[in-house]
């Protein structure tokens, strides 16, 4: 290092900006080797995960039961006919219904854990809680199919509509560059003003004359001169920059679709959300998380399903139409249900007032898109939706089946910094892929 740097007189200014610098080269570091992981060619390109936070009632929405009896079903005891033979859903989910030649449902999920926590990262990474802190499938696919291995689009490879889960880190030890970009804010504003990127009430030119103020004060990358560390920040400052006034933010842009297909999505943020996925794996993006919340209804909850039924059935519906009617849904797996469902028996005593609490020994999931069949039910619960009758589905069997259907090989080796020897989703004996709908 020259003299330059040895004489450098570090002001408190100057420390708070190697600080960030310093924060940077965690993200803007070496990737991770991930050769030994195989990819191969596959017709799924991408996956739109809807994740329905807190836990779907499984006997209220893809696995009716009416029936069971009020104690079971409560007062939605008419389920409806799909258009495709044999499937009833929620009568609360008529588009949905007309949608089911585009869809399959496991009616079999289970992993018998009632916590939010264990449940979530049981159901996202297809591992246990242990020692090492497993990666969710978003981050696995950003790391395979991401910058690592020839994605070259400025707008991150793993990205959560609106705000992260928040359970664990999706990212496990893989580290922080596989985390998600989370948008922040609200699609279905006037504005959707993705955090980093859009600055409500900030035009272009504020933002490009801050960015020139930016440049002539900084001094401290010429001391260094052209040290790697700096290159690699440049590199990643253009990137950003790119994002906020290039064809990145236009992507964002919802303004730019049809107002009647908006009306079609709904305008409310879980529809936007679903508008909004589109674009992005229309542009390439291979994994895409809308984290729609509310699901957790332990008080009141058929109060709760006249309201959140009718918003998902509209979102989720449109989300399969618009994908198919652009030639997308071949090459665009949704993957659609929470952590586990809700128990089967109503709690109608104080203070629950018809509530359901946490349930993992069974559930449901749809699954469609990205090369799996439709209009294909497996696996069945018994007659109140209490147990798996046939066919339990654990975690690990879906997620490896969607790993199959991106070309991502689950038994290959997956990079740690600890250095064990881990595989990306090995199915333990007595699992199997989902070849049922493959």
């Amino acid at each position: 290092m020259n003299n330059d740097i040895n004489n450098f007189k570090i002001t408190r200014r100057r420390a708070l900006k190697l600080g960030l610098l310093t924060a940077g080269a965690v993200t803007i570091g070496e990737p991770f080797s991930a050769e030994s992981a195989q990819v191969k060619e596959a017709s799924a390109k991408s996956v739109i995960q809807i994740w329905m936070w807190g836990g779907p009632a499984h006997l209220d929405t893809f696995d009716p039961k009416p029936q069971a009896g009020s104690d079971y079903c409560g007062p939605l005891n008419k389920p409806i006919n799909t258009n495709a033979d044999g499937i009833r859903i929620c009568e609360k989910l008529p588009l949905l219904a007309k949608q089911a030649d585009k869809y399959s449902l496991i009616r079999s999920m289970t992993h018998g854990i009632n916590a939010h926590e264990t449940a979530s990262y049981k159901v996202q990474t297809g591992h246990d809680s242990g020692r090492l802190v497993y990666p969710s499938a978003g981050a696995v696919v950003s790391l395979l199919k991401g910058y690592d291995n020839g994605y070259k689009s400025n707008i991150p490879p793993y990205i959560v509509l609106t705000q992260p889960q928040g359970r664990f880190s999706e990212s496990g030890f893989l580290g922080i560059k596989y985390k998600p970009f989370s948008t922040g804010s609200d699609p279905n504003r006037k504005v959707f003003a993705v955090e980093g990127i859009i600055a409500e009430g900030i035009d272009d030119s504020h933002q490009l004359s801050r960015r020139a103020l930016l440049s002539s004060i900084d001094t401290f990358g010429n001391v260094l001169g052209k040290n790697p560390l700096f290159t690699k920040f440049d590199v990643n400052e253009e990137k950003a920059y790119a994002m906020m006034f290039g064809h990145s933010r236009d992507v964002f842009n919802l303004a730019k679709e049809k107002d009647s297909l908006r009306e079609k999505y709904g305008r409310n943020t879980f529809g936007q959300s679903c508008l909004a996925a589109r674009r992005l794996v229309e542009n390439g993006v291979p994994y895409v998380t809308i984290n729609y919340k509310g699901w957790d209804t332990h008080k009141q909850h058929f109060q709760t399903m006249n309201r959140k039924l009718p918003e998902f059935d509209a979102g989720i519906s449109a989300l399969l139409q618009d994908l198919s009617d652009r030639g997308l849904l071949d090459s665009t797996i949704i993957w659609c249900g929470g952590e586990f469902g809700r128990s089967p028996k109503v709690q109608w005593n104080p203070p629950w007032n018809g509530g359901r609490s946490h349930y993992g020994k069974c559930f449901s999931t749809l699954i469609a898109g990205g090369g799996f069949k439709n209009s294909v039910v497996v696996g069945e619960s018994d007659a109140t939706g209490s147990e798996v009758k046939n066919r339990p589905v654990h975690p690990q069997e879906l997620i490896a089946s969607i790993y199959k259907q991106l070309g991502i090989d689950a038994n290959s080796k997956l990079p740690n910094l600890a250095g064990v020897d881990t595989k990306i989703m090995p199915l333990e004996k007595g699992n199997k892929l989902l070849e049922e709908i493959m």
